[in-house]
């Protein structure tokens, strides 16, 4: 019967299989294995298959692995085109190929003919089927032969042939990808052993090994070389580029079981080793891709970088430091800038005093380090929209990077300790003017930045110091541009830090609200008595709960104002109004901050013609205490004269408030409604003498009085700063102790 199979084997391997009868191949197999035959048959044809790998596939192979394909790709002889190398490395692949496609033929044949025998001895005696058996033939006889007068194998040149394909093709040229992966199949269908274990293909055990290595020798060498070129984005665009290859790669010429493990070497070797000498490249690293706005460098590098590293670590790090940087530039130039403002304060203050009118294109150094403030919160803004916009657009939004951003903000900022003032400035100038004309949008925009900023500050207790202050001036002297905006603002600040911060906020518009309400009443009260005397004079009254005005900030002292006796009873007549609903409370009257509208009519001066020759009549808008100061004037001959001291005594204005009362009506040509002597633009002092100023003129019928200083918000002196920093410090100190007395309770 061994004769029968043996010239079928013959006959399969030698392709002339068409002239054979299955069924009697088959019942020879049969009968052999029905006579307990079944040990001898599986035997013989194992050693069939070992002689013709060794007479007739191996011989052929052994042609193809010339000294030049040797020198090629195992030793690296250099001078050898890449077109030589390619067309020898094919051949090679070729002949294995088809030399292995041939043996899957025949076995798949002589498995058909010897199923009996699979079935039943081999099954019986728990051994591999033939097939399985004659594919382990392959491998050692023919992948694991050793080459004549050489210690190589088979192996040896396969894999060095497939990795110096694949080298060439990495640097750019086009190689047989269909052959190679008909060769990588073939170690994907073959074992280390007959028990076929997945994890011991020859692909991963022998080809996937020396894949990885060449990959990853290759990588750090391209890598070396990007960084001596020295241009980031070459890298970030070469990453993307390698591991797109590489995907594509594993799913055209190599295997996918090797995918994940080849983009963990690129992202090692390529991305990961020198990603920090990347990041700090003069020119192209990340502090140039943000200043030139190169978004598509940094949309790169945020998908590298969360790749290699789920905490983004480096990137991370490295925005942190641009971040941190970039604001202490903008703290510096404001300190830079404040140091060249302080020198010439004082006689630039002093010449906006004596009212002179400042140089065309000439501000004040208050103004100057107030619109400094408000351009230190304009670039502080500028720099978190523009790192807004590369989180948005490059950084997919990640949390990660948001909550690091964040962090950098709030240091910087709060390394610069007039943050709190600047920022309630920036606020408190957008709510005067800042607003008029924009959009509901707008407006919802500027209010989100403004909250943002608060977000930042952590001395909060300092900033709500200086928010009521200015808050309580933009109330009280009309100054706000919408209530309602207003209003807003305070919610936001509400739902960002609380209500407790808020609420003497919302008490000031309470104040503000119930005072129109009072006046509104004590007004129709009036009305309804019939006072023609007091009818002459419209009282509009604000009355602040002190709790929650800072009444420390917009005044300077106690009011000792002596009132007139019509303004005196006029304020009797509120009182008596006020309390007749409110038992137990009591009113203080604040004069330096009110205003008053008063009529002056101004005779004609004979002998003068024109405005001069005939009788005016002006409306004018001074401070309270301007209005006490004015009507003592009101029953003075026209050539009489109230000096300094006389002036002071009268009203009890404290001598710094009355000086600079006196400049706004007797110096500034605007409201210059009282005459000086000696007349000189110098501060009014003990000696000067005033008297009604008949020859005032103006094109206008309604005059507002400059204010000297009280009503407009500004950049505290040091001084200020230093009295608000010890408010607060005490303030401070008052809750601890409470916080403490409550804890030990």
């Amino acid at each position: 019967m061994w004769e029968v199979l043996s010239a079928a084997l013959r006959e399969i391997h030698t392709k002339n299989a068409s002239t054979l009868s299955f069924e009697q191949l088959y019942r020879a197999s049969y009968k052999i294995v029905l006579k307990k035959q079944g040990d001898q048959l599986y035997d013989r044809v194992k050693e069939y298959e070992e002689q013709w790998f060794a007479a007739e596939v191996m011989p052929s192979i052994r042609k193809l692995i010339t000294n030049n394909l040797i020198h090629t790709t195992i030793s690296g002889v250099a001078g050898i085109t890449p077109n030589e190398r390619r067309l020898t490395g094919e051949e090679f692949l070729k002949g294995l190929k088809s030399s292995w496609e041939d043996h899957q033929t025949v076995m798949n044949m002589t498995t058909d003919v010897l199923m009996y025998m699979d079935r039943v001895y081999c099954s019986d005696n728990r051994k591999a089927s033939i097939y399985v058996t004659a594919m382990g033939l392959f491998r050692d006889h023919i992948l694991r032969a050793r080459l004549s007068n050489s210690d190589l194998v088979t192996f040896d040149i396969l894999n060095s042939v497939i990795l110096d394909q694949i080298s060439m093709e990495r640097e750019g040229d086009v190689i047989d990808k269909h052959l190679i992966r008909s060769c990588i199949y073939m170690l994907e269908a073959l074992y280390e052993s007959d028990n076929e274990d997945m994890n011991e293909k020859l692909y991963l055990t022998t080809f996937e090994v020396e894949f990885l290595k060449a990959s990853r020798e290759f990588y750090e060498k391209l890598c070396n070389n990007l960084l001596r070129e020295g241009d980031a984005g070459a890298w970030l665009r070469q990453a993307q580029k390698r591991f797109q290859e590489e995907e594509a790669r594993c799913q055209t010429t190599v295997s996918l079981l090797s995918q994940a493990k080849i983009s963990k070497v690129v992202e090692d070797t390529l991305v990961k080793a020198r990603m920090s000498e990347f990041l700090a490249l003069e020119g192209s690293g990340i502090k140039a891709m943000i200043e030139n706005d190169r978004y598509e460098d940094l949309t790169l590098l945020y998908e590298l970088v969360s790749r290699v590293d789920p905490s983004k670590e480096p990137l991370k790090i490295a925005l942190q430091a641009r971040v941190a940087e970039l604001g202490a530039e903008i703290n510096r130039t404001m300190m830079e800038g404040d140091a060249a403002i302080i020198p010439e304060q004082d006689e630039t203050e002093a010449a906006a005093e004596l009212g002179d009118k400042p140089k065309a294109g000439k501000v004040t150094a208050l103004q100057k380090q107030t619109a400094a403030a408000i351009r230190w919160v304009d670039l502080v803004l500028q720099l978190k929209d523009k790192f807004d916009k590369l989180w948005k657009t490059c950084l997919a939004e990640d949390l990660i990077l948001q909550t690091a951003l964040t962090k950098s903000f709030s240091d910087f900022i709060n390394l610069f300790h007039r943050c709190p003032e600047y920022v309630s400035l920036f606020i408190d100038d957008n709510l005067k003017k800042g607003i008029k004309g924009k959009t509901d949008t707008e407006i919802d925009h500027i209010l989100d930045k403004a909250t943002t900023l608060v977000r930042y500050i952590q001395d909060k207790d300092l900033f709500e110091r200086y928010y009521k202050k200015h808050l309580a001036r933009r109330l009280l002297h009309s100054k706000s541009e919408s209530t309602e905006v207003e209003k807003q603002m305070i919610a936001r600040m509400k739902q960002e830090i609380g209500s407790a911060f808020t609420s003497k906020l919302e008490g000031m518009f309470k104040d503000m609200a119930m005072s129109l309400e009072l006046t509104s009443g004590y007004n129709d009260h009036i009305a309804q008595l019939g006072d023609a005397d007091r009818n002459n004079i419209n009282l509009g009254v604000n009355v602040l709960t002190t709790n929650c005005w800072p009444m420390e900030s917009v005044n300077h002292g106690t009011d000792s104002c002596q009132w007139p006796p019509e303004i005196k009873k006029l304020q009797e007549s509120f009182r008596t109004y006020y309390l007749k609903e409110r038992n137990g409370r009591a009113l203080t009257w604040l004069g330096y901050l009110g205003n008053a509208d008063i009529k002056c009519t101004f005779p004609k001066i004979p002998g003068k013609d024109g405005i001069l020759g005939r009788q005016r009549y002006h409306e004018i808008n001074v401070p309270t205490h301007a209005m006490v100061v004015l009507l003592l004037f009101n029953d003075l001959a026209e050539d009489e004269y109230l000096s300094f001291e006389e002036i002071q005594q009268r009203t009890n204005i404290p001598a710094d408030a009355l000086g600079r009362i006196l400049v706004t009506l007797s110096v500034i040509p605007k409201a210059k409604v009282l005459s000086k002597s000696p007349a000189n633009k110098e501060l009014p002092k003990a000696g000067d003498k005033f008297c009604f100023n008949s020859n005032f003129t103006s094109k206008s019928v309604k005059i507002k009085a400059p204010v000297i200083s009280g009503a407009v918000n500004k950049v505290e002196g040091d001084e200020e700063r230093r009295d608000t920093e010890d408010r607060n410090d005490e303030h401070r100190g008052t809750v601890i102790d409470t916080v403490i007395v409550r804890i030990m309770k």
